[in-house]
Parts: structure tokens; C-alpha cells; sequence
């Protein structure tokens, strides 16, 4: 057995479809499904996509080879041997759009639309959402962390907190795609080239007679990278003393320390305190890092107290999303083939926010030529064209329909992009650092109050009327 296929990344109801669809003869109709999120997480304004390049080489990689048909044949569903030789050919050949990687996002607006055999559509659900709904919780979280330490360099250091080995690595991605600037994970940097920063432990400074002497030969080993990890005994007694005196040593030699860290007590007094002795001993350039448990709520109101942190090292609670452990994306059909077309479908729901938007759909951001800002997301059939010649058009409250203002004057953007065209890969993945400048980007697009974190202003996303009047006619449809 090995670990790297992950063809069977998947929930077993996913092979049971799929076993069903060849049973009845339609494992090759055509459907079309729509993977998005219906809450935006952390009671934000946004969320910020991530997950696309994993999706892209798992994709790519989606192969049955023996040990994967050896597992089945053992189910208890008793498989037959003709539908397990099928699944050795299979191969994904249907079409995939998705939003850009660090693309702002929000609730209802499809991220991924997949066109494909039910067959091949169905299987790839799981995992899609898996690596979707994690990445883009993982970068939204680092993207509210960002948004309070403004221009503070960030650093990620939850590989020990993450939820495994993969968790830890995509989770560094994700964070570096919202604007953090350093991973502690080296396998991250190795894979990624995201810049690795790293201080030491106080297990170095509790292996030596003296805390002078543990500061004193790590200085030793590495002059051009010295950070010293200041509370393993006394912060402002001990630990900046002795980092002062090694400060002084290295100046002898022509170097300079970079900074101290504190990961422990009041960070905003301790922090204070520290500054003022770093600047009486004439070292203002030593910089102050700070970790501990550290949010965007934490740094937030630090920021507010006056605490004097350049750097701050975000762990646990970002790698975890510990105040929102999982997105809720789901992957949902919307049209399905019928006697050679394309028509479409609805869940109807008790619970509201479970009613799909039925139809093969577009996706366009509507940005004010005036302002240059995004005024909202707009939902269309895909026949239509009156978004795409940038034409007048209505922007309607769902709930509220007698809500509405018509807009012109603007630039509709298409947000789904092509990346499979009947199996093959189109899209040419992008360098980190380009989906990074991405990201500033989309910032820069969007009004303040979508993005601040308390009590965000809610970013428009609206049905057309064509599509809202669609769902409309098949719930009543399914009511009669």
C-alpha cells in the first residue's frame, strides 16, 4: 500500500454512485455541479480562495491501480468485475472552472463549477471540497490577522499544533497567499519557497549553566541570525539583560542582533518595558518579536494597548482556525444532461440557506469604472449576455426583491476560469508569489468596511433576474 494515490480520497456513497450510474447505463451523461460555501467563516466580511493548485495535481493524478481495485473488489457491495475493469480506465475528462487563488470570496458565489461524465463529476466531490474548504479557511484566517498587523512582519508557526503532515504544509501555502511572510516549516519552504524564519527553543537556553552563555554561543554559531528567546527565567531581570550584553558583542565583531523574542506574560508591557531598555543600551534597531497563542482579536488589541511588537508569530489558532475548525463548502448539481441538453436543477430545503441556484451558471465581479471598487458579485445563465456587454442591470435583494438598484458604468469580470478543457490542464499555475500580488490586489479592490474585522458591511451577491426567476419557477414546480 502507499500513500501518495489518492483516487480513493473519497467518500464510499461517491463509488456507490458511480457503481449505480454504470449499473443503469448513464455513467456518461453529462452534469454540471457548483462548489461553494453558504456562511462566511469567522463572522467576516470575506473569505479568500485557496486549495486550487491541490486540486489541479490531484486532478491530474486520478488513476486506479491495483491496490485501489484490490480494496474494492473486498466491499461488502460486491462490486462486479466489469465495473472495477472501467474504473482502470478512468481518467478525468470533463471541464473544471474555478475562481484564482487568493480571490476574495463570498457565501453562495460558486469557487469551483465542474462540467463532466456524472461519472467522473462525482467522484472528484469529496476531495475537491477537502482541500478547498481548508485551504480557504486557512487563508482567510491569515488574511484577518494581516489585515490588523498592516504592515508587521507575520510569521506561521503552527506545524506542531496542524491537524498532520499535510495540514501543516498547505496550511503554510495558504497562510503565505494572505500576506504572511515567513513559515517556521522548513518541508513548506522547501516545496513552496516561502522564506523560513526560526529562532531556538528554551530548551537551548535551559541545556546551558547560563542563560549569558546559552544567548552567548548560539550568537557563536549563528552572528548573522541572532533572535534570543528572552522569558525562559525572568524577561526584564535576566533575559534582556543578557541580550543587551550580547547585542554589545556582536557590535565588536561589526554585527548587529536582529531581535528578541517574548512568548509569554503581558506582551503589551513586556514589550513596552523591553523597547525602552533596547533603546537606553543604544540598540533601536533590535527588533521585538512576539508569539503565544496569538490571533487577529490578540494582536488587535495589543495594537491598542501600545505594545511595541514588530513581529509576530502566529501558531495554533491560525493552523487550527480554532474559532471556526471547518468552511462548510459544499458541492452541489445544478443542471444534469437530458436528451442531449442541458437542464436544470433544484434542492428544495426546509432550512433556506440549503435552496440551491439551479442552472449552468457564470460568475462576474462587478467593479465601478468611477471608483474602481467591486460593487458586487453577480450570478447569470450562461446564455446571457447583457453582463458581458456591460449593459444596465438590476442588483435585487433575494430575500427582499423590492430592494434593488440598477448599475451601469462598470466592468463585469468573469471570475470562473477555465483550468481542465475536456481533461487537459489550460491554466498555467502561477508562482506563489504571483497569487500573493493577487491578493493585494483584490484587497486594494473592495471598500474598507467589507474587510474590517468587527461588524463588517455585508458585500452584495446577486441572482440576475433571468436566474432568480428560474428559482423561482422550479421551487414552485417541486411545490405544486
Amino acid at each position: 500500500m502507499t500513500y501518495e494515490n489518492l483516487t480513493l480520497h473519497t467518500d464510499k456513497y461517491q463509488i456507490n454512485m458511480m457503481y449505480a450510474h454504470w449499473v443503469q447505463g448513464s455513467l456518461n451523461d453529462k452534469a454540471v455541479f457548483e462548489a461553494y460555501f453558504r456562511k462566511l467563516p469567522f463572522n467576516g466580511g470575506y473569505a479568500v480562495f485557496a486549495g486550487l493548485e491541490r486540486i489541479v495535481h490531484y486532478v491530474q493524478n486520478l488513476r486506479f491501480g491495483d491496490d485501489e481495485i484490490n480494496y474494492l473488489r473486498e466491499q461488502e457491495e460486491n462490486y462486479k468485475e466489469e465495473f472495477l475493469e472501467e474504473l482502470r480506465n478512468f481518467r478525468f475528462t470533463g471541464n473544471l472552472y474555478a475562481m484564482q487563488e487568493g480571490t476574495l470570496v463570498f457565501a453562495n458565489v460558486p469557487l469551483i463549477r465542474v462540467e463532466a461524465r456524472v461519472f467522473e463529476a462525482q467522484l472528484i466531490e469529496t476531495a475537491l471540497l477537502n482541500f478547498m474548504n481548508f485551504q480557504t479557511l486557512i487563508a482567510t484566517k491569515a488574511s484577518r490577522v494581516k489585515q490588523v498587523a498592516e504592515n508587521d512582519i507575520l510569521m506561521e508557526f503552527g506545524t506542531r499544533r496542524a491537524q498532520e503532515a499535510d495540514a501543516a504544509i498547505w496550511g503554510a501555502r495558504a497562510a503565505y497567499i494572505s500576506g504572511f511572510h515567513a513559515t517556521s516549516n522548513m518541508r513548506a519552504g522547501m516545496l513552496f519557497g516561502i522564506p523560513t524564519k526560526g529562532t531556538h527553543a528554551h530548551a537551548w537556553v535551559q541545556g546551558h549553566d547560563t542563560e549569558e552563555e546559552a544567548f552567548r554561543k548560539y550568537a557563536e554559531a549563528l552572528p548573522d541570525q541572532v533572535t534570543l528567546l528572552v522569558d525562559t527565567y525572568n524577561t526584564l531581570k535576566s533575559g534582556v539583560p543578557n541580550a543587551i550584553r550580547i547585542a554589545r558583542q556582536l557590535e565588536l565583531q561589526g554585527k548587529r542582533m536582529n531581535a528578541i523574542r517574548l512568548d509569554s506574560g503581558d506582551l503589551a508591557y513586556l514589550s513596552q518595558r523591553a523597547r525602552e531598555m533596547l533603546d537606553e543600551a543604544g540598540f533601536p534597531y533590535v527588533a521585538i518579536v512576539a508569539s503565544n497563542d496569538l490571533d487577529e482579536s490578540i494582536i488587535f488589541n495589543l495594537k491598542a494597548q501600545g505594545a511595541r511588537i514588530d513581529s509576530w508569530g502566529v501558531g495554533t489558532q491560525l493552523i487550527t482556525a480554532a474559532d471556526q475548525p471547518a468552511l462548510g463548502g459544499v458541492y452541489k448539481l445544478v443542471a444534469r444532461e437530458k436528451n442531449g441538453e442541458y437542464v436544470p436543477v433544484i434542492k428544495v430545503s426546509g432550512n433556506p440557506e440549503k435552496m440551491t441556484n439551479p442552472g449552468f451558471k457564470d460568475v462576474y465581479r462587478i467593479v465601478n469604472k468611477q471608483t474602481g471598487r467591486a460593487e458586487a458579485d453577480y450570478i447569470a445563465l450562461q446564455e446571457e449576455d447583457d453582463v458581458k456587454r456591460e449593459e444596465r442591470i438590476k442588483l435585487f435583494d433575494p430575500v427582499h426583491p423590492y430592494i434593488h438598484k440598477f448599475i451601469e458604468g462598470y466592468e463585469a469580470i468573469p471570475l470562473l476560469h477555465a483550468i481542465f478543457v475536456q481533461g487537459e490542464l489550460v491554466y498555467e499555475l502561477p508562482t506563489l508569489d504571483t497569487i500573493r500580488a493577487h491578493h493585494e490586489e483584490q484587497i486594494r479592490l473592495f471598500w474598507p468596511q467589507y474587510l474590517r474585522k468587527l461588524n463588517p458591511e455585508t458585500y452584495r451577491v446577486n441572482l440576475s433576474v433571468r436566474a432568480w426567476q428560474l428559482k423561482m419557477d422550479l421551487i414552485h414546480q417541486h411545490q405544486e
